[in-house]
């Protein structure tokens, strides 16, 4: 019997590992992005053509490679980092496994220009799955230039696999802006489609997540800094009362590496208790700065994760530094310094010399008591450039004569019919069905059996999540024009899943056209919600829409039309009149499922006369 172990083709190999390292284009973009950090790079660019999928070019001045480390990276388990076991403990970089050059270029068109700093001329190297195709001196700035194009190439099923390309947007998105906090002192810029996404310059920590996020964010942050003995922890914590329902804004940072830690993610939260509202989250970019022998981050493929030798101390530290910062900043105003433009919002106040002295104008001759022209002298006066004028028209009491004449005429055409024969009628409409309002929360009404409690917010969400998804499957959705159309900024992540959904908003009854860079202008939103304002109404549908991607895993309108319901709906709280209860009973009734919540919990509760009585009976 022949032997059937044999090894593997480098080829095969590669591919193998492509799909531990590369599993979609932003994990090539963090890898990119990471080497060049690596190389001591102070300024790198980012330019992606189709998300990533025809091009992904990092561009760096970090230190470059001659030409045998050029032609050695895309080997297999070559690396700088390490070169023994015991130095797998003392890792303060990014990459050191070697896997990610050889991965790529087993799975794409890869060119590859390098150049150091002492060398004239650079070195151009281009690789179509895992083969050397180019090898040639060429001119280059100092530094590298890689250029990844048509991910995938030679690998059609694992293409196939992806996502659309605002999805795949939305991941590339998340690496880089992992890495930009990671590394605020690095100049970046990413451009997509030949639009600039993003522009970082070189900043301090908060000024890089106020570039991120959003101006809105720089008077949301609290600092948090503490160091012992065990770990130096640094960084910034959002205010309880801008908490978000979404985990997205959450961002822990070992040595600067990004890691997913649950057990640390619970001393924050806890930190937090009775400070924020049920069901939200709290926005927090931290730094742990430890001894590289303290932890082990060679425990997962994607190294997001890090064992520690002492958790508890660590989660400890972590929730008190928190804690303590929450209390010292919380309540008390600061004013920042380092924001660039906080300057310009200072109104300078007017001189003295500006200031006007009220003055109080009167009629000297006015006598009240004066007996002549008596009705003249009743009539108050008001002032106007030192001439007097009447308050008042003379003979006001003629100004509803054509009012009650038009009335009078509309009895004589319909002499059949009177008001006190429509308030009977609408008397006896109203109460066919009597309704109470329990607390602003429940309407209770009586039933044969006994009565039933409806809580009316949970109704109105079922009312509003039939509708809405009725109008995304027949794209039926009214809209309610703007008197004056709002600007709505958002970053880059909510913008490019606005794109996403853009069809399906659109066919809810939303107005929306894209006006420039990560902005929308709202013209128009759904006729069934009254007195939003649009820009709360679709920064909420968007954070709903990721919460309920995140827990629930809805399609696309399930999930758009959950999103409205739950913030259009009438709130806990709120007085309903006898009119409105009658009408949101009626059209819970005229639901397919009325007794059922968007969260699985009942709508309607029923008590009987026999629990009643089993209650008040002995």
């Amino acid at each position: 019997m022949p032997d059937i172990i044999h090894l593997l083709p480098d080829a095969v190999a590669n591919q193998i590992a492509a799909g531990e390292v590369v599993q979609r284009p932003a994990s090539a973009v963090k890898e990119l992005i990471e080497n060049a950090i690596d190389a001591g790079a102070d300024k790198i660019q980012l330019i992606l053509k189709d998300a990533g999928k025809s091009l992904i070019q990092v561009i760096d001045n970090g230190c470059g490679m001659s030409v045998t480390d050029a032609r050695m990276c895309f080997e297999r388990h070559a690396t700088s980092k390490i070169r023994k076991a015991d130095d797998l403990f003392a890792i303060r970089t990014m990459g050191f496994r070697g896997e990610a050059m050889a991965s790529i270029a087993a799975i794409a068109q890869v060119e590859l220009k390098t150049r150091r700093h002492e060398d004239e001329l650079g070195t151009c190297i281009c690789i179509e799955g895992s083969e050397v195709v180019k090898q040639e001196a060429c001119s280059a700035n100092t530094g590298t230039s890689i250029s990844i194009k048509n991910l995938f190439c030679n690998t059609p099923a694992r293409r196939n696999f992806l996502k659309s390309n605002p999805v795949e947007m939305r991941h590339i998105i998340d690496e880089f802006q992992r890495v930009a906090l990671a590394n605020p002192q690095v100049f970046l810029t990413m451009h997509h489609d030949g639009q600039e996404v993003y522009h970082l310059p070189s900043s301090a920590m908060k000024q890089r997540i106020v570039h991120l996020f959003g101006n809105n964010y720089n008077q949301r942050l609290v600092p948090v800094e503490e160091e012992t003995t065990i770990i130096n922890l640094r960084g910034f914590v959002g205010k309880p009362e801008f908490a978000r329902k979404t985990r997205g804004e959450q961002f822990f940072f070992v040595n600067n590496r990004f890691i997913k830690d649950a057990y640390l993610n619970h001393a924050v939260l806890t930190a937090f208790q009775e400070l924020l509202p049920d069901e939200t989250y709290p926005l927090y970019v931290l730094f742990i700065d430890i001894d590289p022998a303290k932890i082990d981050i060679n425990v997962h493929p994607t190294k997001t994760e890090i064992k520690y030798q002492d958790e508890k101390s660590i989660y400890a530290i972590i929730r008190s530094a928190v804690k303590r910062s929450l209390g010292k900043y919380n309540i008390t105003p600061t004013l920042d310094f380092d924001q660039e433009n906080s300057i310009g919002h200072l109104i300078t106040p007017k001189p003295f010399d500006e200031i006007i002295q009220p003055s109080i104008a009167f009629n000297p001759d006015f006598n009240p008591f004066a007996a002549e022209k008596k009705a003249d002298r009743e009539i108050p006066y008001l002032r106007d450039n030192n001439n007097y004028r009447e308050a008042i028209p003379r003979n006001w009491d003629t100004l509803y004569e054509i009012s009650k004449r038009e009335d009078t005429l509309q009895h004589e055409m319909h002499p059949q019919q009177s008001m006190p024969a429509v308030e009977e009628q609408e008397i006896t409409k109203s109460s066919e069905k009597q309704f109470f309002q329990v607390h602003n929360r429940f309407i209770m009404s009586q039933i044969k059996s006994g009565f039933m409690l409806i809580s009316q917010q949970a109704a109105h969400e079922r009312i509003l999540y039939e509708r809405f998804l009725q109008q995304l499957q027949n794209h039926s959705g009214t809209s309610q024009q703007s008197l004056f159309p709002q600007s709505v900024t958002l970053n880059s992540a909510d913008f490019e899943l606005l794109r996403e959904l853009l069809p399906d908003i659109r066919g809810l009854g939303f107005d929306i056209r894209e006006f420039g860079k990560n902005t929308v202008v709202v013209e128009g939103i759904p006729a069934d919600i009254n007195n939003a304002n649009e820009h709360e109404l679709l920064e909420q549908l968007l954070e709903g829409f990721k919460n309920n991607l995140a827990i629930l895993k809805l399609d696309k309108r399930d999930n758009l039309a959950r999103s409205l319901a739950r913030n259009a709906a009438i709130k806990t709280g709120v007085k309903l009149s006898m009119e409105e209860m009658n009408q949101l009973v009626d059209q819970l009734f005229a639901c397919q499922m009325p007794n059922l919540a968007l969260n699985g919990k009942p709508v309607i509760s029923t008590f009987t006369l026999a629990e009643l009585a089993e209650r008040f009976e002995k």
